[in-house]
């Protein structure tokens, strides 16, 4: 009884943090991970509070799933396939030679360490986390193009970093190289198989979705569906990562079929509120594990670690700068010779802020912490404790150092765009209104004269380009006419969304612009179904 009161309180403090720290982020006008990072640890210095030991399963099992499916359904599908080029070659390409770079010079400036023991350390290290990045870039006006590369770049590299990993380890675990056939092997079942078995479970949830219309029920299924797309894949030894994105790919793109109005609604409302309360979380502990990471490391001298994380922190941020340049230089040429895309030579500048967006998150510290204790032969997994400290140690400098520096180094370089009207969104709420007006401009001459003035009502709010329809706005004599025009805007309304989805899949818009339009959409159809 003890111990689940002891649990209790621990998690109403961390949510306690959590509010506080996303109160004082949105009052300071700073990225909430990285308030929370330092509050977290400060807070490992107050006297009395309870030592909390990030557990790795807790990340991969329970956190991760959800965040990696909520990050997928909000990119853009037709944004993320025109730059795929670039994200694999950030998300594989950047990946490998942070490694490889890792295993090379790791062995020269960490006592300690060799080749093999590099690995690790580079795989740890090697997947970002654009949590903070996109959350500082899209408040400064970065060009979105610059953000999708970035979201695109997270979403994959986890499953990219995690792959490398699993080999690394079981280099130094069994003491012996894969050969290549086995490892090609591997290596494809691991993505191919994490893909088809996520697109796999995102049939059947969508197969569901369409014969349901219950919210509870859902949103219910909504956040079982990561849990399950992880599940499966790594009960066939599967990349879990990878079948959880292509499921929040394929749903996503699909969501304004399955879910009505009313439903959507209320799924973004509670997927917003996970989000922030997971990512607040494990901000929060990955700031509150100083204190049990430094406990582990009592054997090494203070200041050689912290000697040590600094000229480790500097090669791994020049290790993305090195890479970027050319890499973006590749990038274009393959897309515009390979793919016939109409693309500009990549500007410098612009290079430089992706290369300088390289901030570590909560996978790099559960990987490390998930290495396993003991090797083949009973005998303890070398440099662990180290290993992990440099996790964390190099998490804190790039969420701090280069999160703060980010907006300056985004407006000295003049990247900072104004915030205005997406020229997109507006043409495609152009559209999507002359369709209704043309929708009910047929349908006028269609219908008796008796029903002139209901139409005329209605064409008149949309030429005035109202957002919401008002319940049946000005016209409303009887109980008859009231429901024939509120009978007529729904319909209107379904008109515009049908528009704005043809937009969509003609390429025309992108995903999160429909989102956009869908939820003011959404409102307005639950005001008039309210009304009615």
């Amino acid at each position: 009884m003890s111990e689940i009161r002891e649990i209790e309180l621990i998690f109403l403090l961390l949510l306690l943090f959590i509010i506080v720290f996303g109160l004082l982020a949105r009052r300071l006008g700073t990225p909430y991970p990285i308030v929370m990072v330092v509050g977290g640890l400060l807070l490992g210095f107050v006297p009395g509070i309870p030592g909390i030991t990030l557990n790795p399963d807790l990340v991969f099992l329970v956190v991760l799933p959800p965040l990696l499916y909520a990050a997928a359904w909000k990119t853009s599908w037709r944004d993320f396939k025109y730059n795929l080029v670039t994200i694999f070659l950030l998300a594989f390409g950047l990946v490998g030679f942070t490694v490889a770079a890792v295993a090379l010079v790791a062995p020269s400036i960490l006592q300690g360490f060799d080749w093999r023991l590099g690995l690790v350390l580079g795989a740890v290290v090697a997947p970002t986390d654009a949590i903070a990045a996109t959350a500082i870039a899209r408040r400064v006006g970065l060009p979105s193009r610059i953000v999708d590369i970035l979201e695109g770049e997270s979403l994959i590299n986890d499953a990219s970093g995690l792959l490398t990993l699993q080999f690394a380890t079981a280099i130094v675990v069994h003491n012996r190289l894969p050969t290549l056939s086995s490892g090609i092997l591997t290596f494809a079942w691991l993505i191919g198989g994490g893909i088809g078995l996520g697109l796999l479970v995102g049939w059947l949830v969508y197969f569901i979705e369409r014969r349901i219309n219950d919210g509870p029920i859902e949103i219910a299924l909504s956040l079982l569906t990561p849990y399950a797309a992880n599940l499966v894949a790594q009960e066939v030894q599967a990349s879990g990562v990878l079948a959880v994105v292509a499921c929040g790919l394929f749903l996503s793109r699909r969501s304004v079929i399955f879910f009505s109005p009313s439903v959507r609604i209320q799924a973004w409302s509670v997927w917003e509120s996970l989000e922030f309360l997971l990512n607040g979380l494990v901000f929060v502990l990955i700031g509150l594990q100083l204190r049990s990471i430094r406990a582990s490391i009592r054997e090494y001298d203070l200041s050689t670690l912290l000697l040590n994380g600094a000229i480790f922190s500097v090669v791994l941020i020049l290790i993305r700068l090195v890479w970027v340049f050319p890499g973006a230089g590749v990038s274009w040429l393959m897309r515009t010779r390979l793919l016939q895309q109409n693309e500009r030579r990549p500007i410098a500048r612009q290079v430089f802020v992706i290369g300088w967006t390289g901030m570590r998150g909560v996978v790099s510290l559960a990987a490390a912490l998930a290495l396993p204790s003991l090797l083949m032969d009973g005998s303890p997994f070398p440099q662990r404790n180290l290993i992990v400290f440099l996790a964390f140690f190099i998490i804190c400098v790039t969420l701090i150092l280069q999160g703060v520096t980010l907006p300056p180094l985004i407006r000295g370089l003049r990247l900072a765009a104004a915030q205005g009207p997406s020229c997109e969104e507006l043409e495609a709420r152009r559209i999507a209104i002359e369709a209704a007006i043309a929708y009910l401009q047929e349908a006028r001459e269609r219908d008796s004269k008796e029903s002139a003035a209901i139409y005329e009502d209605l064409t008149r709010h949309y030429y005035k380009r109202l957002p919401r329809l008002q319940g049946g706005g000005e016209y409303h004599k009887d109980g008859a006419e009231r429901e024939r025009y509120l009978g007529l805007s729904l319909e209107a309304l379904r008109i515009e969304r049908g528009t704005a989805i043809r937009l969509r899949d003609e390429g025309r818009i992108n995903d999160e612009v429909l989102r956009r339009i869908e939820r003011e959409l959404d409102l307005n159809e639950s005001q008039i179904d309210r009304v009615g």
